[in-house]
């Protein structure tokens, strides 16, 4: 069969009386090799916000004498950003440019990093860390959109080296944040605020990016089959596509599946009788899981006509992970962080999925606006519910299950999100 590397950019046009549009050619050579690294460095930056907080959490908490109410929101609240500022990125996009904005969303997250440790008090921490997640939603909304527009013939090689970087910023904060911190002193401010560094150096890229507003020449020709840049593209009713519906109900699973695992397994280690010190190392084996199979799975995605084996095997793997942590915690204590490490990367597919999905550059951000905004919204509950079921159940036997039962949707609503369609037909129906 051939290769579906461009399913959803260019296969299946409709009818619209346009003339045939000419194939793209390579954009110039340096740009693309700027954008590439401007790729890499905005993912290596969106994740250490969230992660260098957890290693440091009881510092920050004593420091700033914070309740444990107010500790627990910090959990909630980069879910709750992504969902409330990602919707606004296609627009943000429309009027100033995809390249312009994820730009002032790294600036925005450098900030944010860099004035949070000084802020002087809760209510002042707690807006800075708003500002860094802030930056983080619209960049996370816009980077299909990014590849997409310059890398429409790779978009699966593309998103894997985006997703494997972002993995690989994940795993970085959270296992050197501590070691940062004794080594400039023991003060958490300073190991918060050296996360500001690399995020200021992921800026730089993006400053001549900014003016490269629909001037790719794979922009212009796939625009141009649409009547526009992706910026000025008509506005989709997306609401009307099932395929948005079910690719936004599959990030929020999968997102729900993650943040539970990151938060939780852990603490479902110790209780089996397992070091806290191993107990972090399994947690960190999990994250890590996703550096290699980000870059791989994208790439076998956009070879397949349908994504919907790939969603089942990795379900599959954690519905594996989940049984083995209620029979046997401790003595196949490795053996699930790798199935569950191997079930997080459903993160990568989907977003594979969100460029695969839609057929231009306009319809990938608002199908990945919505699909990221609905979806993190969708996933809020989930770690609190596991956390209240712990308390009132007294062990992990009902928390697993119902882990093990979100999985099942997960899987279904993956096989409908990676049938062969775009949103644009579907909303046009």
């Amino acid at each position: 069969m051939a290769s579906k590397e461009t399913t959803g950019t260019r296969d299946a046009a409709p009818a619209t009386g346009h003339r045939p549009v000419p194939p793209p050619t390579t954009p110039r050579a340096w740009t693309a090799r700027l954008v590439v690294v401007g790729v890499v460095l905005a993912a290596l930056n969106l994740r250490p916000a969230i992660t260098s907080l957890g290693a440091l959490l009881e510092e920050v908490r004593e420091g700033l004498g914070m309740s444990g109410g107010v500790a627990g929101l910090l959990t909630s609240v980069p879910p709750l950003c992504f969902a409330v500022f990602g919707v606004t990125a296609p627009r943000l996009a429309r009027r100033f440019g995809a390249g312009a904005v994820v730009c002032a969303g790294m600036a925005a997250i450098t900030a944010g990093l860099l004035t949070r440790p000084y802020a002087g008090g809760t209510a002042g921490f707690l807006a800075a860390s708003a500002l860094a997640l802030m930056g983080i939603a619209v960049v996370n909304v816009l980077m299909p959109v990014i590849v997409k527009r310059w890398f429409p013939d790779r978009v699966g090689s593309m998103t894997g080296l985006y997703s494997m970087a972002l993995a690989l910023g994940t795993s970085a904060a959270a296992a050197v944040t501590v070691p940062v911190t004794d080594a400039l002193g023991g003060g958490w401010q300073s190991g918060l605020a050296v996360w500001a560094g690399p995020a200021a150096a992921a800026v730089l890229p993006w400053l001549p990016l900014a003016r490269e507003r629909g001037a790719t020449p794979a922009a212009r020709a796939e625009d141009g089959a649409a009547g526009g840049r992706a910026e000025d593209a008509p506005v989709l009713r997306i609401t009307r596509s099932p395929t948005a519906w079910a690719l936004a109900v599959f990030f929020g699973l999968q997102a729900t599946a993650a943040y539970i695992t990151m938060g939780w397994m852990p603490q479902i280690f110790r209780d089996a009788g397992v070091p806290a010190s191993t107990a972090g190392l399994l947690l960190a084996v999990t994250m890590v899981m996703g550096v290699p199979l980000a870059f791989v799975i994208p790439r076998l995605a956009t070879r397949l006509p349908r994504q919907g084996p790939i969603v089942v095997a990795l379900g599959l793997c954690g519905l594996a992970g989940y049984a083995g942590l209620h029979l046997a915690p401790a003595a196949g204590a490795w053996a699930w962080a790798l199935l569950l490490g191997v079930s997080n990367c459903a993160f990568p597919l989907a977003l594979t999925m969100v460029g695969m999905r839609a057929r231009t550059g306009g319809g990938v951000a608002q199908l990945s606006a919505f699909a990221q905004s609905a979806g993190y919204l969708l996933s809020i509950p989930g770690p609190l519910l596991v956390g209240v079921l712990y308390q009132h159940s007294g062990g992990w036997g009902l928390p697993l299950a119902l882990m093990a039962a979100l999985m099942v949707p997960q899987m279904a609503v993956g096989v409908l999100a990676g049938r062969d369609r775009t949103v644009e037909d579907e909303a046009a129906r």
